[in-house]
């Protein structure tokens, strides 16, 4: 069984992961449902696989340095590419097999505007200095919406853009701006040690691909003070939560500073997820925070709880919570009723 023409399957089949498993047949995630490969593939059928086949993929995908690592560690994230198409690699080991997931990364550069982003995050990315953070689950979009923003700064202004990757997806081609892209492992050690040698580099805008720990959070956060964007992203599911999380994430005896602070840098949450379209494939809704005086007061004061009503009284200006896009989108009909009561926080708000 070959590796490479798994992978150019998966992609062939818009799948958005694919899960190699010891005992069980190829997984491709679709639309963000799982598939036995042999239902998603007419043609040839996949046997489940074997210790052999996951050996050999590690051999075909590794070299002797990583697969070193990856033994000793016992997990090992990679980028890798066939043709057209990059994948971002997770190694692991369940049962003491190895087990594989692969994110199937588009080549083609997403922009914000093929992905239905208002036009208030736009104008958010002709910022000089600020801090938007892009949150949600796994398999979101997070990554993507990054890019888009990367990209659209790249289309429309003259910056040097830095990325922190692990590892690097998308691959973007400078075009008014200069963009290094470093990635975790072979460019940098730590998140936090890139983040502490970036502004030697002379940046405009940084971004984050993922803050891991309260070391990168702090330093993210103090970049975003010395007068720079910062991009960056966290695995929470509303605005709201992400605060909660950024300030737990400190020890007490700090988090009266780390409130402090966010109250002034923070410029933005777009928190988001992937839901099923009616017409196929997904659609994202999204929940936005904007950061003006009075979410300032209530993240300084601790008053998280009420960030949502908020969000709620304060549209005009782009703020947008998620029940109301999912809402929104219910009404478009892109959306099953169904799907849109499953993922709101208050369904009965959907008739009204």
């Amino acid at each position: 069984m070959d590796i490479n023409n798994l992978f150019k399957l998966a992609a062939a089949k818009k799948a958005s992961d694919i899960h190699l498993l010891y005992g069980q047949a190829p997984v491709l995630r679709i639309d963000g449902e799982l598939f036995d490969i042999n239902e998603a593939a007419a043609g040839e059928k996949f046997a489940p696989l074997t210790a052999l086949d996951l050996e050999s993929f590690l051999d075909a995908m590794l070299t002797k340095e990583q697969k070193a690592r990856f033994l000793d560690k016992r997990d090992l994230d990679m980028g890798y590419q066939v043709e057209n198409y990059r994948y971002r690699v997770n190694f692991a080991f369940e049962k003491n097999n190895v087990n594989i997931v692969a994110r199937i990364i588009d080549e083609s550069q997403p922009t914000l505007k093929e992905l239905g982003m208002p036009a208030v995050v736009e104008d958010l990315m002709k910022l000089a200095q600020g801090f938007i953070l892009v949150t949600g689950p796994t398999g979101c979009g997070k990554s993507t919406t990054l890019a888009a923003m990367v990209n659209h700064i790249n289309a429309t202004r003259r910056a040097n853009i830095i990325t922190l990757e692990d590892p690097i997806e998308f691959m973007f081609k400078p075009d008014k701006s200069i963009i290094s892209q470093r990635q975790l492992g072979t460019d940098m050690l730590t998140f936090a040690s890139g983040l502490k040698h970036v502004l030697r580099q002379d940046p405009n805008v940084i971004m984050v691909g993922e803050m891991r720990d309260p070391e990168t959070i702090a330093m993210a956060v103090t970049l975003a003070e010395t007068g720079h964007l910062v991009l960056a992203t966290l695995h929470t599911y509303s605005a709201a939560q992400t605060i909660d999380r950024i300030i737990d994430s400190f020890p007490p005896y700090q988090q009266s500073q780390i409130k402090s602070q966010l109250s002034s840098v923070l410029t933005a949450v777009i928190s988001q997820r992937l839901l099923p379209r009616v017409s196929g494939g997904r659609v994202a809704a999204r929940e936005i925070l904007l950061n003006n005086e009075a979410v300032a007061n209530l993240i300084r004061e601790g008053k998280i709880a009420q960030i949502r009503s908020t969000i709620e009284t304060n549209s005009s200006i782009g703020m947008i919570t998620l029940d109301r896009h999912i809402k929104e989108l219910y009404q478009a009909g892109e959306i099953t009723r169904e799907i849109a009561v499953n993922q709101m926080e208050d369904p009965r708000s959907l008739d009204n």
